[in-house]
This record gives structure tokens, C-alpha cells and sequence, in this order.
């Protein structure tokens, strides 16, 4: 845990007092950064800020399991677009 105003962390300390008069501003700051603050009154920890989702270290396969694949998305579909039937109109609306 850190002291004082020490960002170099992935948590911090900050009086109640400091909290109160940023605490907007803070909640941006840890929405984008992650990491955490940690909140005292009379030197000692009372509270702690956290971001409500964390950030994933990748994006890759951050959906897995969340979508069902219910047809086949490789073969062509049966369907006629537009711009093979009249290639005119596509380029010259």
C-alpha cells in the first residue's frame, strides 16, 4: 500500500478530507487506470475505492463464452446482393 499521494502503485492513500474534495475526479482516474485508493481518517484505513468492473490484461477471448454460434458462418448464403444484380446503381446512386 502506498502513502500519501504515491501513484506509483497500483494502490494508493489519500486523507478523507482529499477524497471528499476530488472524489469525481477519482472515479474517472480509476474507471480508466484500474488500481485502488484507500481512504483514511486519523492516519488510520476506513474505506477503499475500487473500479466496479476490472480491466482485463487482454482483450482476446474476453467474450468467450458468451455468444453461441447457431448457423454456419463460413459458406456462402443463398442470398443475391444488390451490387452483383445492378453494379450501376451501387456506384452511381
Amino acid at each position: 500500500m502506498g502513502t500519501g499521494n504515491d501513484t506509483s502503485g497500483d494502490t494508493r492513500t489519500m486523507k478523507a478530507s482529499e477524497f471528499k474534495a476530488k472524489c469525481l475526479q477519482l472515479m474517472d482516474e480509476l474507471a480508466d487506470s484500474g488500481g485502488e485508493i484507500v481512504i483514511t481518517k486519523n492516519g488510520k484505513p476506513v474505506s477503499r475505492m475500487v473500479p466496479y468492473w476490472e480491466r482485463p490484461k487482454s482483450l482476446f477471448g474476453v467474450d468467450q463464452g458468451r455468444m453461441k454460434i447457431v448457423a454456419d458462418i463460413i459458406s456462402p448464403m443463398d442470398v443475391e446482393w444488390e451490387a452483383e444484380t445492378n453494379p450501376d446503381r451501387v456506384l452511381n446512386p
